[in-house]
C-alpha cells in the first residue's frame, strides 16, 4: 500500500510521530512517504497514495490539519483518510465530518498498521506496545528544526520520546481525556537507539518530549546514565512536574551531571485558589521549593504559565509578574507564557467545574474547543494586548519583552525595579515550548 504521513506542527521538532509509525508501516512492506509540511509542501505523490494519515499531537496542528484534509480530499477523492494522535479522538465528530474514515488515539502505531492491513483499528488504544526504532528516513535533515541557543550559540537539537501518557489528572491537560491516568513507556534500547541515530545525523542536544520524565522514574534515570556514558558531551533537556520534582528530589543532582541544561515545568498558576481548581498537585510553595532545590543542584528550571483563566484578575496577573520577578525567572520564561489564554478541548476535565460550563456552555467544533469570555473585558483585552506584544517583539530579549508586558499590565501605576539579566545566560530552545 502506498501511504503518505503527514505532519502540519510539532513545535518545531522532527516529528517522533511521523517516524515512529513509518518504522512499522516500513516493515510490514509498505511503501510510506513522510512530509512534514512545517518544513516543507504537499507533493503531488498524494494523487496516487492510498492511504493518507494526519498525525495530530495538539490542538495547533489539528486545526491547521484541517484545509489539508480537504485538499487531499480534492486531489485524491480515492485515498482513505486517517487521523491519528492526542488530539484525533476528541475531535472524532468533526473529522468524520471532513471525510476522514479512521480515527486512531493513544498507542497508535498499531492501528496504523491495521488500517493498512485493512483491517478495523481500535479507535482508542491504551495496549503496551514493543516498539521498534523509529525509521527518520525522508524527513527533513534536523537542522531545519528549532536549535538550543547556549551561551550565543547555536546548537542541534534531536527529539525523542520514552513515554506516553501520564499518571496524574490535572483539569486543564489534554492528555487525561484520552490516557485518562495511563502512562506507557517506550521500551529503553528503542530510546538508546533513536538517539544514536540522531547523534549520528548531528545532534547536539535531545529533548525528551514525555508529558512527564518522571512519572517512571526507574525508567528515566537509567536513561540519562546510558545517554551521558555513551555521548558526555550530548545534552538534554525533559519536562517535569513541580510535584515529582519535590518527591524524586534525590535524583535532580543526577540529572545535571547526566548533561540536562534545563527542566521544563507546568507551573500555571502562583496563585493556591486556582492551582486547586486545575488540580495540579501543587501550591505556589511547592513551586518555590522546587525551584530552590533546582537551584541548588545547578539546574534551570523553565516555567509555563497559564496566565489567563475565567479567574484571572489584572491584580493577579500583575502578582504572576512581580513573583516571576522576585524568583529571577525573567530570563527562563518565553514571553508566549505570559500571553496564554485557557484552551477547553472536547473532554477537557474543566468542564466538571460549574463556573467554566457557565462560562463556556457550548462547543465550537469549527474552534475545537469551548468558547469562555471572561467577565471582565478589561481582563480579555489585557490579554489580547499581551498576546500582540509577543509576536511583535520576536527579535528582542526575553526581559525587553518582559519589560513592555510589565508596562501593559501596570500602566504608569509603577515603574521597573528589577535588574535585567544577560539574554546570552540561560539556554533556551529557539522554538519556546508550549502547553
Amino acid at each position: 500500500m502506498r501511504i503518505i504521513l503527514l505532519s502540519t506542527f510539532d513545535l518545531g521538532r522532527q516529528p517522533f510521530g511521523l517516524a515512529s509509525p513509518a518504522a512499522w508501516l516500513r516493515s510490514d512492506g509498505h511503501r510510506v512517504t513522510v512530509a512534514d509540511l512545517s518544513c516543507g509542501v504537499l507533493g503531488d505523490e498524494v494523487s496516487s497514495a492510498d492511504l493518507v494519515a494526519f498525525h495530530l499531537p495538539m490542538h495547533t496542528a489539528t486545526r491547521l490539519a484541517v484545509p489539508v484534509i480537504a485538499r487531499v480530499r480534492k486531489a485524491n477523492p480515492a485515498a482513505k483518510l486517517c487521523c491519528y494522535g492526542l488530539y484525533a479522538p476528541m475531535n472524532e465528530p468533526y473529522l468524520r465530518g471532513l471525510g476522514v474514515e479512521f480515527i486512531i488515539g493513544g498507542e497508535f502505531e498499531q492501528g496504523l498498521c491495521d488500517v493498512a492491513r485493512g483491517l478495523a483499528p481500535v479507535f482508542l488504544s491504551l495496549a503496551r506496545q514493543q516498539f521498534i526504532l523509529p525509521d527518520r528516513t525522508g524527513l527533513p535533515s534536523l537542522g531545519n528544526y528549532a536549535g538550543l541557543m547556549d551561551d550565543g550559540v547555536r546548537k542541534t537539537v534531536g527529539y525523542t520520546e520514552a513515554s506516553r501518557g501520564c499518571k496524574h489528572l490535572c483539569r486543564h491537560c489534554p492528555i487525561v481525556p484520552v490516557y485518562n491516568g495511563v502512562f506507557r513507556v517506550v521500551q529503553p534500547d528503542v530510546v538508546m537507539a533513536d538517539i544514536r541515530q540522531q547523534v549520528l545525523a548531528g545532534a547536539q542536544h535531545i529533548t525528551f518530549g514525555d508529558p512527564d520524565f518522571f512519572n517512571g522514574i526507574g525508567h528515566a534515570i537509567p536513561l540519562v546514565d546510558q545517554l551521558h556514558a555513551e555521548f558526555p558531551k550530548v545534552t538534554y533537556d525533559v519536562t517535569i512536574k513541580i510535584e515529582h520534582l519535590l518527591k524524586h528530589r534525590e535524583f535532580l543532582r543526577t540529572l545535571k551531571t547526566t548533561g540536562c541544561l534545563f527542566i521544563v515545568s507546568a507551573v500555571e498558576s502562583v496563585d493556591d485558589a486556582v492551582l486547586e481548581k486545575l488540580d495540579k498537585g501543587h501550591t505556589r510553595a511547592d513551586f518555590v521549593e522546587a525551584l530552590r532545590l533546582t537551584r541548588g543542584a545547578a539546574l534551570q528550571v523553565s516555567p509555563t504559565f497559564l496566565p489567563f483563566t475565567p479567574w484571572t484578575t489584572r491584580a493577579s496577573y500583575r502578582e504572576l509578574l512581580q513573583c516571576i520577578t522576585d524568583l529571577d525567572l525573567i530570563e527562563s520564561t518565553a514571553p508566549i507564557q505570559l500571553g496564554i489564554r485557557l484552551l477547553l478541548p472536547a473532554g477537557s476535565r474543566l468542564m466538571e467545574l460549574d463556573e467554566i460550563r457557565r462560562a463556556a456552555p457550548e462547543f465550537d467544533s469549527e474552534a475545537l474547543c469551548y468558547r469562555w469570555k471572561h467577565e471582565d473585558p478589561d481582563v480579555d483585552a489585557l490579554c489580547v494586548a499581551v498576546q500582540r506584544v509577543v509576536q511583535k517583539t520576536t527579535s528582542e530579549s526575553r526581559s525587553q519583552t518582559f519589560e513592555r508586558i510589565w508596562k501593559l499590565a501596570f500602566g504608569g501605576e509603577r515603574g521597573m525595579d528589577f535588574h535585567l539579566a544577560a539574554r546570552a545566560t540561560v539556554p533556551y530552545l529557539t522554538e519556546p515550548w508550549y502547553c
